[in-house]
């Protein structure tokens, strides 16, 4: 396994990534108009599968470097943690809390890879400067959420559904320390297995849920079809790519641009009202990249200066 290495590629693509990730909130609330939600997980999923696979066998089906038992084991664990586990519990987790509570469980995901990948990542040494930048950005996070980010929703599986939420951000941050600790692997298939055994996980725990899958209308089908393509089909191979050259701790990132994102386009499309607190939201989300990835700034300004 190499060395991190964090390029001007690596934060172009963490960018897109936010914005990407950021805006799709508002195309999933569209999609929940004429389809159900494990019903709509499942159909991203599926639409993205069928996609990749189209594009995987164009490229005559390239995988591993040196096909193992082991590496098999792990992607169909990475498979299950990437999309199919993280998209059940918040399914099910989000009926009972908060949309607040929600948004600071994913991007308590950055905090999460940090211990994981001190452990398990070489390169990924866990520091003083990073522990700082990390809360730094998380607590913009909260001030950008506000009162939300924790008060009660007063259902009564509250506590399960906040416990669904943090195991829908612990399967996350592990599913990205898993991607970097593959051997080596062709970007492309990869990206396409894991949806794989995602759609195969969550089409029939969305049958065994919420029966039939219901017949959406032409435009919920167009919806579903964006959906699959962009944020998780295309979204899911940048992501593989960050963590397989940048690394988890890099890629978590992405965690603090979502909820600014998602605030800031809601404005610009859906004439939404920015917060006040946004700017020191960023100025604390800013301060935290600063700081925490100090060095690969550095390098990205400066060169090897």
């Amino acid at each position: 396994m190499t060395q991190p290495d964090i390029t001007r590629k690596s934060w172009l693509m963490v960018a897109t990534l936010g914005i990407v990730w950021g805006s799709t909130f508002m195309v999933i609330e569209l999609a929940l108009q004429g389809i159900t939600p494990f019903w709509l997980a499942a159909a991203r999923i599926s639409f993205a599968s069928v996609l990749l696979v189209g594009i995987w066998a164009a490229r005559r089906f390239p995988l591993f470097a040196e096909p193992s038992a082991r590496g098999w084991r792990m992607i169909a664990v990475v498979g299950a943690l990437s999309s199919a586990v993280p998209f059940i519990l918040l399914s099910w987790g989000q009926q009972y809390v908060t949309s607040g509570f929600a948004g600071v469980s994913m991007a308590a995901v950055a905090l999460l890879v940090l211990p994981l990948a001190h452990f398990l990542v070489p390169g990924e040494r866990l520091n003083l400067r990073k522990v700082i930048g990390f809360m730094l950005g998380f607590f913009g996070v909260v001030i950008l959420i506000g009162s939300t980010a924790f008060e009660s929703s007063g259902a009564d599986l509250e506590v399960y559904g906040r416990l669904a939420c943090l195991g829908a951000a612990a399967c996350y941050a592990l599913s990205s320390v898993l991607v970097r600790r593959l051997p080596p692997v062709d970007p492309i298939g990869l990206a396409t297995v894991l949806l794989i055994v995602g759609a195969a996980i969550v089409v029939p725990v969305a049958w065994a849920v919420e029966g039939p899958p219901p017949m959406p209308s032409t435009e919920t089908l167009a919806i579903l079809a964006v959906l699959g393509l962009i944020p998780t089909a295309a979204a899911n191979l940048l992501r593989v790519l960050v963590i397989r050259s940048a690394g988890p701790t890099f890629m978590s990132l992405t965690n603090y641009q979502v909820p600014v994102w998602s605030v800031v386009l809601g404005a610009m499309i859906l004439g939404e009202p920015l917060p006040a607190s946004l700017l020191w939201a960023l100025l604390f989300i800013l301060s935290g990249v600063g700081i925490s990835q100090y060095g690969a700034l550095k390098r990205l300004f400066l060169g090897d200066a």
